[in-house]
């Protein structure tokens, strides 16, 4: 069959940095879905969030492309897959770094997605970051360190390794998303459902037995958080660098206490809230900024189907 090429309004950056406030602050209510879960252990949640996950990505692409589905998630290619196992390996190794050092350590450590992202895009795709853009990414990284400074200890090494190794799979999985983004990169979403789901099926010891709730929070973790959130990425990813696109992590990281905190009542400490408010601040003075400058006009990008 003959490609289509259907041509889509870019995003203006003001517009694209809105949506990754959203993007982050849908995300950010992960800690707190994980909170609340009862009894299901980490496999037992990766496999029934891959799956339910596969399920959402799956029929949003049945009543995009109908009949046509298969040839349009074959299109994505290798660097589809290359996204689905970046993304994949990310949150794998984030769950074992939780699993193997403290909350602090991890947080920290992924606290250098922005930069990490920053130095593949400049090699990669030689993009540029803004001055004030640099500016925040320093002084949001300075909040989430004034969160977490506390709780900060030696730890174990390989948590902390594994902290590295999801930072740098995620600043890959940022790169090739955007670096591929005149194309249809949601099929990507496929992917790391499937790996998620089969390391959960390799690890659950033939126990798939969990609560109600537990199973509801699942499928709330994948088909709202993962499926609409990562979606959102992918959008976004027209119209931001990819250090831009990082950087919103870093507010999710500082949301993510407060909801825990009015949720089941874990109260913040000082530290977290002063620090959680300058990742805030920074981010939001930057999108209210280029919101205000505009971009003189939508630009056109072309999206091969």
């Amino acid at each position: 069959t003959r490609n289509t090429v259907v041509l889509l309004t870019k995003l203006q950056r003001g517009t694209a940095m809105s949506i990754m406030i959203g993007e982050a602050v849908l995300v950010s209510f992960a800690g707190l879905i994980f909170r609340s879960i009862e009894n299901a252990n980490i496999w037992q949640i990766s496999f029934y969030r891959g799956i339910v996950l596969i399920g959402t990505i799956g029929l949003i692409l049945c009543l995009q492309y109908r009949r046509k589905i298969f040839s349009y998630i074959i299109k994505v290619g290798i660097p589809g897959v290359l996204g689905g196992a970046t993304m994949a390996g990310a949150q794998l190794c984030y769950i074992e770094s939780m699993t193997h050092t403290t909350i602090a350590n991890t947080v920290f450590t992924m606290s250098a997605i922005p930069f990490i992202t920053a130095i593949l895009a400049r090699i990669f795709l030689k993009e540029r970051l803004r001055r004030a853009t640099v500016f925040t990414m320093i002084i949001a990284a300075l909040g989430i360190y004034i969160m977490i400074a506390e709780g900060l200890e030696i730890g174990s090494l390989y948590g902390n390794l594994m902290a590295l190794a999801a930072a740098i799979s995620f600043s890959c999985f940022a790169v090739i998303v955007r670096h591929h983004r005149g194309i249809n990169m949601l099929p990507v979403l496929l992917i790391s459902g499937l790996i998620n789901a089969l390391a959960g099926l390799i690890f659950l010891d033939n126990d798939y037995t969990i609560s109600l709730n537990d199973l509801l929070l699942c499928v709330l973790w994948g088909a709202v958080i993962q499926s609409l959130g990562f979606s959102l990425f992918i959008l976004a990813a027209q119209s931001l660098v990819a250090a831009e696109l990082t950087l919103f992590m870093l507010l999710e990281f500082s949301l993510g206490p407060i909801w825990v905190w009015l949720g089941v009542g874990e109260i913040p400490t000082f530290y977290t809230l002063v620090g959680g408010s300058l990742v805030f601040f920074s981010v939001s003075v930057l999108t209210i900024s280029e919101l205000k400058r505009g971009s003189g006009g939508p630009e056109k990008t072309r999206l091969r189907d």
